[in-house]
């Protein structure tokens, strides 16, 4: 016996919703996703009328249903936004050049205006490039800092008033878990929040921030959304992928497990006397920081110098030698060159 959609109860049942456990047909489902997307967005007052929004687009399935739910959904109740789409190019041969293909047929098929920085024009190092010098160890920690200011450079060139990214519920609860083993305790208050808004940078929201990468998955799917699956060539020693293999193993004996984790992070409650970060700005290319030089700016400086490894770990003390441009002793250049992989 085929199982009714328990929405309507007309139409046979396509999927069994992960998140609420409901049985649903293809156009329940549709509705019910949009609709929660709608009232997140209504809820937490992400938009004004009349602003230019850009959406982070990498062409995988995040981004892609992203796209197309906004679009949707700023057509059926009138948000009058401007939506822009806007794409980071890494540098990553087979993998990004395929992928933002994806991002262009995206562009035609919700005509939208699409704007694509790279790595290369901002920084003068493609990702392929920056493998060869320091390995496959620590070559996310480069991309992701990197690709958070390319994305935020990018929003400036297009003077938007906020940047949508397609995090969702698994990438939230994953970053949870990952910065309280980290012990970051400043990115675990942060983590959570729909909006984020530090001073002199732009807003940047998660309109998806509840939804289960099962359900954006079963959305493009039954929407036949064009869009790229293929996982970065770079990425399978990520730490990340280390949190999201438990997160996986807590679902299958937990389905609540990721909104738990979600709402512990959002429940957290930090000691007053507890010594938080100062927000600043770096002194070399006037991006938030926390120091006086910002991630990015030590990172390029290690591989421009031929220290790849100057930006990984703690190494705030030699900011200031390499603001005065000060030489580095043999012993500290010897432990920052990378090693032989």
């Amino acid at each position: 016996m085929p199982v009714h959609c328990s929405c309507c109860d007309k139409n046979a049942a396509v999927l069994r919703r992960p998140k609420t456990g409901h049985t649903l047909c293809k156009e329940c489902f549709f509705w019910a996703f949009e609709e929660e997307t709608h009232q997140m967005i209504v809820s937490a007052k992400l938009f004004q009328k009349g602003e230019t929004i850009g959406i982070g687009a990498s062409g995988g399935k995040d981004s892609t249903v992203l796209a197309h739910v906004l679009k949707v959904l700023n057509d059926r109740y009138n948000y009058g936004l401007n939506l822009m789409l806007l794409s980071v190019d890494e540098g990553i041969s087979g993998y990004r050049d395929d992928s933002l293909e994806t991002v262009k047929r995206n562009q035609q098929q919700y005509d939208l205006p699409l704007k694509i920085v790279s790595y290369e024009e901002l920084y003068g190092w493609t990702m392929d490039q920056i493998v060869r010098k320091v390995g496959l160890k620590n070559n996310c920690t480069f991309c992701g800092v990197f690709r958070r200011q390319a994305l935020d450079r990018g929003a400036m060139m297009l003077k938007v008033d906020k940047v949508c990214t397609g995090h969702n519920a698994d990438d939230i609860a994953e970053t949870v878990l990952m910065n309280f083993l980290r012990g970051d305790i400043a990115r675990l208050r942060r983590c959570t929040a729909i909006t984020t808004d530090s001073e002199g940078a732009i807003p940047r929201c998660k309109p998806l921030k509840y939804a289960y990468e099962k359900e954006i998955v079963l959305y493009a799917y039954f929407k036949k959304l064009d869009y790229f699956s293929t996982e970065c060539v770079y990425s399978p020693n990520a730490y990340r992928g280390y949190a999201r293999a438990f997160l996986k193993d807590l679902e299958s004996i937990r389905p609540s497990a990721i909104m738990d984790v979600i709402h512990s992070g959002e429940n957290l409650s930090v000691k007053e006397d507890v010594k938080m970060p100062r927000q600043g700005t770096c002194t070399r290319c006037g991006y938030i920081s926390s120091q006086e030089l910002c991630k990015a700016c030590v990172l390029l400086e290690g591989l421009n110098r031929g220290l790849p490894k100057l930006g990984i770990g703690k190494h705030a003390k030699l900011h200031n030698r390499l603001l005065n441009k000060e030489p580095l002793t043999e012993a500290e250049m010897k432990k920052l060159r990378a090693v032989d992989f």
